[in-house]
């Protein structure tokens, strides 16, 4: 039975199965459902079909027109504990399952702002947070899931304890994968030295063909288990035109590696399995103290949502209840107690002590207030029991804001950082180039194969620009993470470019 795939999440299926669609110019369509029909017709009718061609062969979910669960994201509960009020705009941050490349993230934005009441739709590609902005009037946020499912992905809501966990498992990923790294290029290097000294002194055959297949046996782990990182990012590259970090260091280690199987093969010429595991293992250990990296200022930053309380109590008809943060109103009346955080900004109606507000005013000695004076979130009751009103509600205080400048400033990327990206990509490409040509000047010159392919894959691995590449983005996020541990915060990380320009930084 014959097999075609789908013309829009590109999944096989029987052709007798699949829906035939006559109405294109360029041919007939087939599609595995009337969702993807309907997202191949949106995509046609707004001039987004382009995504096609960007996507490549990378296969997607069936376009999903399930609104089961949908209900769920106009509840008030998950209005209040997901979505922020900004500006007479609802904001929320999602994360969007099954984005691969830059062209998933290409096509949710270009469908988000197709639709009418969606403000802003931004995504960062490296955690696939989206921070969505839209008008309720015009929209609701379950008609926005819902479009991002007809085009094939998911949507669920950003929570900083799932993201903790997936970050841990992330490092835990890495770390495995840093160990055999480590562990092979320790072992190869001892089989190294033998096969050196056996170069000088005199090896009989067989004893090389052993220690060259062992060194085979140690390199193959670390090039496709600890290296294949950088083989998923040269394929998303190589598919997406564009020339990354990833591609030099993946075609300098296989280079060598298909070499070195050649010559173990053939006896001709020497292996260079012990150049594979140290180019791998060595630029792998920058990326795993990038990851290092950023989950600690990740978690710095993290660190002022977890040390929100989560519940207040509130006094209502002359009664104590517990609630939510989420679930107070203007004009409540809230109590707290001596060592206990303001986490809403109100008004004292009953009560006088101490405050400590060294958190946001720097002030290192504690402030006396009493009835009518203003509470700001972030202060902490230092002495006695308070009684004040809420005058506004939870999203709409000064801690949440401040979270909320903290999260925008990790997401907005300065100028340096742009160009350092685009620098990156054109360094590559001229790097692979002088490569080849420095492999074409060796070898017509005489020097042979095998000396010519060692040199230019020399050029690819010594050229690598990952300190370029990597060390600005996490330069900048170390930097924005430090910040608020000493207490300044920065609305922008382009500010940490102005702030490096200056002679002379006063601070209030």
């Amino acid at each position: 039975m014959q097999k075609r795939r789908c013309d829009h999440c590109h999944l096989e299926f029987d052709e007798k199965v699949l829906v035939k669609d006559t109405s294109f110019n360029d041919g007939s369509k087939y599609f595995c459902c009337k969702g993807c029909q309907g997202v191949y017709h949106l995509l046609k009718s707004e001039g987004l079909d382009d995504f096609y061609e960007k996507m490549g062969d990378t296969k997607l979910n069936p376009a999903s027109t399930d609104i089961s669960d949908v209900e769920k994201f106009d509840l008030d509960g998950f209005n209040q504990k997901y979505i922020k009020e900004k500006d007479g705009f609802n904001e929320i941050y999602l994360i969007i399952e099954g984005i691969h490349c830059s062209a998933c993230v290409w096509l949710n934005e270009k469908v988000l702002h197709q639709k009418e009441g969606i403000v802003e739709a931004s995504i960062n590609q490296t955690n696939n947070k989206a921070k969505i902005v839209w008008d309720s009037d015009s929209i609701k946020l379950s008609q926005i899931i819902l479009t991002i499912r007809s085009i094939g992905y998911n949507a669920y809501p950003y929570d900083p304890s799932m993201q903790e966990v997936q970050a841990n498992a992330t490092r835990r990923d890495y770390y495995s994968r840093l160990l055999v790294g480590v562990f092979t290029t320790m072992n190869i290097m001892w089989i190294a030295i033998a096969q050196y000294a056996g170069y000088f002194t005199g090896m009989k055959s067989d004893i090389k063909n052993i220690l060259n297949f062992a060194e085979f046996v140690l390199a193959t782990p670390t090039l496709f288990y600890t290296g294949s990182v950088y083989f998923k990012g040269a394929y998303y590259g190589i598919k997406n035109r564009y020339v990354n970090m990833d591609i030099l260091v993946a075609t300098g280690a296989s280079l060598a590696y298909i070499y070195s199987i050649y010559a173990m093969f053939t006896h001709r010429g020497e292996v260079y399995f012990d150049s594979v595991t140290m180019i791998i293992t060595f630029v792998f250990t920058g990326k795993y103290l990038e990851v290092l990296s950023k989950k600690k200022a990740v978690d710095r930053l993290d660190s002022f949502n977890s040390s929100v309380p989560t519940e207040v109590l509130i006094i209502k008809n002359s009664e104590k209840i517990l609630l939510g943060v989420e679930e107070v109103k203007v004009g409540d009346i809230i109590e707290i107690k001596a060592g206990e955080k303001i986490v809403i900004d109100g008004v004292i109606v009953s009560g006088e002590g101490s405050f400590d507000t060294a958190s946001l005013t720097g002030e290192s000695n504690p402030v006396f207030l009493r009835t009518g004076d203003k509470l700001i979130s972030g202060y902490i009751c230092l002495d006695s029991v308070i009684r004040y009103e809420a005058m506004h509600d939870v999203h709409s205080s000064v801690l949440s804001k401040i979270t909320s400048l903290l999260e925008d400033s990790m997401n907005k990327k300065p100028k340096i950082e742009r160009l350092a990206n685009i620098i990156s990509g054109y360094f590559s490409t001229a790097i692979l180039v002088l490569a080849l040509g420095t492999f074409a000047f060796w070898y017509f010159g005489g020097s042979g194969f095998e000396k010519s392919l060692i040199v230019g894959i020399s050029v690819i691995v010594i050229a690598c620009p990952c300190a370029l590449g990597l060390a600005t983005p996490v330069s900048t996020l170390v930097g924005l993470g430090l910040g608020a541990k000493k207490g300044i915060l920065f609305k922008e990380a382009s500010f940490l470019e102005t702030m490096a320009k200056c002679d002379v930084l006063m601070l209030d």
